[in-house]
């Protein structure tokens, strides 16, 4: 086993000059998700609603990540790892035809994965007042708004039973709509296929023993000052050469969106 470095100055070529002791959180486990969900129902606002029950189809526009719910919860049958429950809540916009009038409404989708968390059994009282409760770890999902893949138009009754008419929605999200929200069944109904990509991971709160080369202190001057004028602060500005002339190829990097 290798010997456990003490925080303190560190003897070292690589320019180390001590070693520092953090408290920061430790990711104990992780996971990425690529989900392509089919047929998720959207509730659509009052006046979209109306356009639906009257048009063919709908084209498939864009969708937002409003808000992501998250909950975490012991396995009991495996000690030291936590369910992370996740209620996705996206804002999906189409155009319906014939007419193309834009339509609008709210999606859910719920997802769970399972993560090594690990155990404590410690609470932690601060002098700021914060107090640690039960011992759960802490999750993080990163999302990046999904893609919508394709929307569609059908009767009530061929989904009945597919998903349940009335959802606890926050008022945080009815407030992201100009519209009150149709929660409740119609004959004809919105359905969407999003593409989703997702990072979860599982943290702690920990110390830990990092190398530290030197105190952090910005190289760069502050630009603009209340003295300055603002020809003077447009004349610091570069030229955009990149936003006159487009790009010979787009990688998958840059564009995640473009298809293969």
């Amino acid at each position: 086993m290798a010997d456990r470095v003490a925080p303190g100055p560190a003897q070292s070529p690589a320019s180390i000059r001590e070693a520092v002791c953090v408290h920061t959180r430790k990711i104990f486990d992780s996971c990425r998700d690529k989900d392509c969900v089919d047929d998720l129902r959207v509730y659509p606002t009052e006046s979209s609603q109306s356009a639906i029950d009257n048009a063919l189809n709908i084209r498939p526009r864009s969708a937002e990540l409003l808000q992501i719910d998250v909950n975490v919860e012991p396995v009991s049958f495996n000690r030291g790892y936590y369910t992370v429950d996740c209620s996705c809540f996206y804002r999906v916009t189409g155009e319906a035809f014939p007419g193309g009038q834009s339509v609008t409404g709210l999606c859910i989708f719920d997802k769970r994965v399972m993560l090594f968390g690990s155990v404590g059994s410690v609470k932690v009282y601060a002098s700021d007042g914060t107090a640690g409760g039960d011992d759960k770890p802490v999750a993080v999902v990163s999302a990046v708004d999904p893609i919508c893949l394709h929307c569609a138009i059908v009767d009530g009754e061929v989904t009945t039973g597919m998903q349940p008419e009335h959802r606890d929605i926050p008022e945080s999200i009815r407030d992201c709509f100009d519209e009150p929200l149709v929660l409740t069944d119609t004959p004809r109904r919105w359905l969407t296929t999003i593409g989703q990509f997702s990072i979860i991971r599982l943290e702690r709160d920990t110390q830990l023993v990092v190398p530290a080369y030197d105190y952090c202190m910005p190289e760069k001057e502050c630009p603009g000052t209340v003295s300055d004028d603002p020809c003077t602060l447009f004349s610091r500005i570069q030229f955009p050469v990149d936003e006159f002339f487009p790009p010979d190829s787009v990688t998958a990097s840059d564009d995640y969106r473009s298809l293969k």
